[in-house]
């Protein structure tokens, strides 16, 4: 009996996963979509949805607990937190729902529940049977790389694996790990009520010394402490946990374990197809083909910056070169990053450390306190600053928010730093008023006119303008 035929296997259902299969129905090709865990993967049940959830729930508790600083007067704050868990899994079912087995296979596409692996570079062996493809997509994500701690493995802790069905407050917990989602969790706990230390030599460290400066400082104000060590080994004390470090010990009864993310590659058997891999994730070209050409990854699985918008984006470019002639780059020149903490952290293109690595001093940096941004004083968000690095030319290449909406706000520079935008091009464009968008405006607009009327162009433009007067 011959194997079902399709045109593309997608191995992997979460955001890129999704994302791809819709793509490729819409361009009428016959289509598999092979899952072993969940469809929607991490993002919908164990990242993005779960965590902004969890945020959204401690910042209404921050709202209650400062709300005396307003005017309004309020209660003390108590979290429940089986109907916290409730919450959040009502916003996992929310964005499920449309992603359903049964949703996908009205939509055109065959859809396979369980393990899959590779038979030879075609065929896949799934849960019912095995299945032949012409071209095959692998987008399967990443899953918690853990520590290498003395002990980790005769203690309780948790990942984010596990964290988001958590229905039970800690007195104290300890966050060992200062990256996006350490910090995120951190600040939701605490604000939940839990006394909260992380275990962490920088926060933020891929981001400049001035933003990881502005983090500890609200961290600290909100009750947050850092030990600013590394974790050097795990130990059980009856019901606490113990966490040794290089400057004295952490206690508590509560362990979240947040360093980083490895590449999901184990259990495909893609040496049968003659795909070059690694435990730092399949090895791809630029347009995002691996060493077996008609086989395409997409996504945490090749390693890399691991955000479900950079996974969706590659997964879309990975089907186009799959299905369509010609070829599309699987790298974008532009690609944002944001910590949801309070404040965001938004960044993209070069941060100031690499653009002097790269320029040395030939560039034009300013920032701009959020203080002076009229939205952000009104709605008491004047944590934070923007800062845009641009080249001589004006053109942009690299920025950073720090603040509420930080999120949305970068968003126009990641345009500029895509399509080579020049500062006095988005100064030129009217933004609304009072927004927290406007404060790039006003950044842009400084920094193209300090460049106007520097030396001698400047000197010539007003003497022009003192003859016209």
């Amino acid at each position: 009996m011959s194997e079902p035929k399709y045109d593309l296997a997608i191995i992997g259902a979460g955001a890129a996963g999704l994302i791809a299969a819709d793509f490729a129905v819409k361009l009428g090709a016959r289509v598999a979509l092979l899952e072993k865990d969940r469809i929607g993967g991490d993002c919908t049940w164990t990242g993005c949805v779960p965590s902004k959830s969890l945020i959204k729930v401690a910042s209404v508790a921050q709202n209650v607990r400062t709300a005396a600083q307003y005017g309004i007067d309020s209660g003390s704050v108590v979290t429940d937190m089986s109907r916290v868990r409730d919450y959040l899994r009502s916003t996992i079912e929310h964005i499920y729902a449309p992603t359903m087995p049964d949703v996908l296979r009205s939509k055109g596409m065959d859809v396979f529940m369980g393990a899959v692996s590779f038979v030879d570079a075609h065929i896949l062996q799934t849960g019912a049977g095995r299945i032949y493809a012409k071209k095959i997509l692998i987008s399967t994500g990443a899953h918690p790389r853990l520590p290498e701690l003395a002990g980790l493995a005769q203690v309780p802790y948790f990942t984010y694996l596990q964290i988001f069905e958590n229905d039970r407050l800690p007195r104290r917990m300890t966050v060992v790990g200062g990256g996006p989602i350490g910090c995120e969790v951190a600040q939701a706990y605490c604000r939940l009520g839990a006394q909260v230390t992380v275990v962490a030599e920088k926060l933020l460290p891929r981001e400049d010394d001035e933003i990881s400066r502005v983090l500890e400082a609200v961290f600290a104000a909100e009750g947050i402490e850092r030990r600013a060590a590394r974790a050097t080994a795990v130990r059980r004390d009856g019901q606490t946990i113990v966490v040794p470090t290089q400057v004295g010990e952490v206690a508590g009864d509560l362990l979240f374990v947040a360093t980083g993310r490895s590449p999901a590659v184990e259990g495909l058997n893609l040496d049968a197809a003659g795909i070059e891999h690694s435990p730092g994730g399949i090895r791809v070209n630029r347009y995002l083909q691996t060493s077996a050409r008609h086989i395409f990854a997409a996504g945490d699985v090749i390693g890399g910056p691991q955000y479900s918008h950079l996974a969706g984006w590659q997964a879309f470019q990975a089907t186009r070169n799959a299905l369509l002639p010609g070829r599309s780059f699987g790298i974008p020149k532009a690609m944002p990053r944001v910590t949801f903490t309070s404040p965001e952290v938004a960044q993209v293109g070069l941060t100031e450390r690499e653009a002097r690595a790269r320029y040395g001093d030939a560039l034009r940096i300013d920032s701009l306190d959020l203080g002076k941004v009229d939205r952000a004083v009104s709605e008491g968000d004047r944590r934070g600053f923007l800062k845009i690095i641009a080249h001589p030319c004006g053109r942009v290449k690299g920025a950073a928010i720090v603040g509420e909406r930080a999120s949305e706000a970068i968003t126009e520079l990641v345009m500029a730093i895509q399509r080579g935008i020049k500062l006095q091009d988005i100064a030129g464009i009217v933004h609304p008023y009072p927004t927290y968008s406007i404060g790039v405006q006003f950044l842009v607009t400084k920094m193209a006119m300090d460049a106007t009327f520097h030396g001698p162009k400047g000197k010539l433009l007003r003497i022009v303008s003192r003859l016209y007067r």
